[in-house]
């Protein structure tokens, strides 16, 4: 696929009819950041959001939204789509997967598994990417090929063939088919072949992690979420953020009720310390 809207909508298309639904958490990256193509390119198959605690939708969850209703006016359950790792920057253990396998099991449920930055979970997990992906009940992994410093580029990987019947067409009736797609193609093989998309994650993830050691605890810091992979979520004093910005700083605030700071395979030591500085400095300003 050209980019991730695109590998998690067709991806869940496939495992979907259009009366079915899609059980996700609420800051699950196919409610917040797509834009309702997962419900376009299936026809109207309905998502359904379940409440999560730091990003991570529960077994228990799982379960109380698959048994919500079985009636012919509802649409049915289907299938359970994982951010992975989540919107929030945490990520699922092994031990959580397997039980989210277990209640899809259960209920009939397919798994779906966005990962964008499933890299940054491998390498916050330290496990083989089997034991937190098909050995866990995944059906399909979308596996997001820009967050390890490709310029493009989405896999989208199904566990059982037979799951990509016909995918190919899918694929070229929305637009994906590029007409040189090796080149798009070509540059996961020396990605996965080197080991750089391990590298390239675990550096995100230091630098997040170094960032997070730099101001927790300041005045007008908050570190909101566990920080597991290369995202550091903060809650910042009115004063500290419009500084920032001020000072040059953009980032988002509209996920995870604070200021999201990413770190890339690209962000440098002494760009994290800088902005570690210029938050401490914010920090212990006090107003004339």
């Amino acid at each position: 696929m050209f980019n991730g809207t695109a590998a998690n909508s067709l991806a869940l298309a496939s495992l979907c009819q259009s009366y079915h639904s899609i059980i996700c958490a609420r800051t699950a990256h196919v409610e917040t950041d797509e834009c309702g193509a997962p419900e376009f390119f299936s026809n109207g198959t309905k998502v359904l959001l379940a409440p999560s605690d730091d990003g991570k939708i529960s077994p228990e969850a799982v379960e109380t939204m698959a048994k919500c209703r079985s009636d012919i006016h509802y649409p049915k359950p289907r299938a359970v789509s994982l951010t992975q790792s989540t919107e929030l920057g945490t990520t699922y253990a092994k031990e959580e997967l397997d039980r989210i396998r277990e209640a899809a099991l259960r209920h009939g449920l397919r798994i779906h598994m966005d990962g964008a930055r499933f890299a940054n979970a491998v390498a916050h997990l330290n496990l083989p990417p089997k034991e937190v992906t098909w050995k866990a009940g995944v059906d399909v992994l979308c596996f997001g090929g820009t967050k390890m410093g490709l310029p493009f580029g989405e896999a989208v990987i199904f566990f059982d063939r037979r799951d990509a019947h016909e995918f190919d067409y899918r694929c070229k009736q929305a637009g994906q088919l590029a007409s040189k797609m090796r080149f798009v193609a070509a540059p996961w093989i020396g990605m996965i072949r080197s080991g750089a998309w391990l590298t390239h994650a675990a550096h995100a993830n230091s630098m997040a992690g170094l960032l997070e050691s730099r101001v927790r605890g300041l005045p007008g810091v908050s570190v909101l979420y566990p920080v597991q992979a290369n995202s550091v979520f903060l809650r910042l004093s009115p004063e500290i953020t419009s500084g920032l910005r001020k000072r040059g700083w953009v980032f988002h605030t509209f996920i995870g009720e604070g200021a999201r700071f990413m770190c890339s395979w690209a962000t440098k030591e002494a760009d994290v310390e800088e902005l570690a500085r210029d938050i401490h400095g914010l920090s212990s300003h006090k107003p004339a």
